[in-house]
């Protein structure tokens, strides 16, 4: 009686690892984009918050003078998340009348280079395009592109 041996060929073991391989090339571009894409959209939320706290400010000041990031939690250089690695450096620059703001966020990580920059002022108009790397500010401009 011929006894069967019951296991996987070699042949069978590469296609396998094969398949895997295959697998994993198109997943990890797809994580990485995802990743790319949360760490923006937290940004984005960030920047909401801090456009506030600056609003409240000049509740109390009547005016943006000697407004900083600062008034946010932030100390110099500014950068986003404040905790881990850096993925954003957040500038903000007060207009010489002291009535108008801009919020600037720079990809500073090498997971979000190429990303562009995100941008936010006081009138609630927001700027973000792929690879942008100066802020176009519009009523039409969003961070939806």
């Amino acid at each position: 009686m011929h006894q069967k041996i019951k296991g996987f060929t070699l042949i069978e073991m590469m296609v396998v690892i094969a398949i895997i391989g295959i697998l994993a090339a198109i997943a990890y571009p797809t994580y990485n984009n995802y990743k790319v894409r949360t760490n923006r959209a937290d940004l984005q939320n960030e920047l909401s918050l801090i456009a506030q706290k600056l609003q409240a400010y000049h509740l109390v000041h009547n005016s943006y003078k000697n407004a900083d990031l600062s008034v946010a939690g932030y100390t110099a250089p500014a950068k986003y998340p404040k905790q881990d690695m850096a993925h954003y450096s957040l500038a903000l620059t007060v207009d010489s009348d002291f009535k108008g703001w801009t919020l600037e966020a720079t990809p500073v990580s090498s997971i979000q280079n190429g990303d562009g920059k995100v941008c936010l002022n006081d009138q609630g108009y927001k700027s973000w395009k792929k690879g942008q790397v100066s802020c176009s500010l519009s009523s039409t401009s969003g961070w939806d592109n």
